[in-house]
């Protein structure tokens, strides 16, 4: 079965390999390091919060970016041990410095879906503008060869996974709170 998952994996990487050109090339470079370190995300987050019409929006971010964290990077990351595609393929020439840590699942994509998704769970037309935005970086991983589609794939559920814990997590927070009749 594993040996079915990572010729698939290969075998779609190679298909978006083949639309490499110097164009793309620069658009998924810049898209990939809007995402490096939660970088668009964790300032996207101070914005919402520094607003006081989008503070709860702001909130539910931050708080399914740090639930990503927890998940994502020191959790599911160490537990699987993932070698990177460009590691068990020597032959790739990357257009970004080599990451370093394990592979699965997609950090970058898990934090963009993490916060897109708790955007768009108040506001539509701008959840879905950055739905966009976190579906571009997420493909600028595998176009860039650092990521398998799998790793893509469990970074969306991951980032939706936290988004709507964070969401629910505010929603009942506010209900312990509010007035009592």
């Amino acid at each position: 079965m594993n040996n079915v998952i990572l010729n698939f994996d290969f075998s779609l990487l190679d298909s978006i390999s083949a639309l490499k050109n110097e164009y793309l090339d620069k658009i998924m470079v810049f898209f990939t390091l809007l995402g490096e370190n939660g970088f668009l995300w964790i300032v996207l987050t101070l914005i919402l919060l520094s607003v006081k019409k989008t503070r709860k929006i702001g909130a539910c971010v931050a708080l399914a970016l740090v639930l990503d964290l927890l998940l994502v990077n020191i959790t599911i990351k160490p537990l699987v041990a993932r070698a990177r595609p460009f590691v068990l393929k020597s032959d790739i020439e990357l257009l970004i410095n080599a990451p370093r840590d394990f592979s699965f699942p997609s950090g970058h994509t898990a934090a963009s879906f993490a916060a897109a998704v708790s955007v768009f769970l108040f506001n539509k037309k701008w959840g879905s503008v950055l739905l966009g935005v976190a579906a571009i970086i997420a493909f600028s991983r595998l176009y860039l060869y650092v990521h398998y589609p799998t790793d893509v794939l469990g970074g969306i559920l991951c980032g939706l996974l936290v988004a709507i814990i964070a969401y629910y997590i505010l929603e009942k927070a506010k209900k312990d709170v509010g007035p009592k009749s």
